[in-house]
């Protein structure tokens, strides 16, 4: 798949769509020895680039992240029709939350309204809890460019299946 390098608010808006349509992300991870694996973990974003999730301290992603904090990860909507997808993908860093951070990672998490979740206290994410909260930061982000099955996209004219850098806003 291609990717191009563009500056187009267009895909700022495309990327903060994407995020906001979907409530679970795809969570890349590795462990010490650099073996990958993969988590769907509902998040919940906190500004542009950060997403916040809860998770288990002993979970394998967790467990991942205490000794590599490198991650990948994508947002997309598995339930439309094939070759009509939007994603987002990023790469960057993840760690547990500690201190001041989890009081505004609990001022994201859980997204407000409609999610059917309910607020979290410090106390349900903080030891002797078994959950946490987590922060993947992204250094970069790129889309699925828009486009309808053998159209090019309206961004770039490109009528193939092609990534953009979101620009840093």
């Amino acid at each position: 798949m291609k990717e191009h390098v563009v500056s187009d608010d267009g895909l700022v808006a495309h990327a903060r769509a994407v995020i906001d349509a979907n409530l679970y992300l795809t969570l890349g991870t590795a462990d010490a020895d650099g073996h990958p694996w993969t988590s769907p973990v509902y998040f919940a974003p906190a500004g542009d680039r950060d997403f916040c999730w809860m998770s288990e301290t002993d979970s394998r992603h967790s467990r991942n992240l205490a000794v590599r904090p490198q991650v990948s990860l994508v947002v997309f909507d598995s339930t439309v029709a094939p070759y009509h997808g939007r994603a987002l993908y990023a790469v960057g860093e993840a760690r547990e939350l500690s201190g001041t951070e989890v009081d505004r990672a609990l001022e994201a998490y859980p997204r407000p309204g409609g999610s059917g979740t309910t607020p979290f206290t410090r106390d349900e994410v903080t030891a002797p809890s078994p959950y946490r909260l987590y922060r993947a930061t992204a250094s970069r982000l790129w889309v699925l460019c828009p486009r309808d099955p053998a159209q090019p996209c309206p961004l770039h004219g490109i009528a193939t299946d092609h990534r953009a850098i979101v620009p840093t806003t």
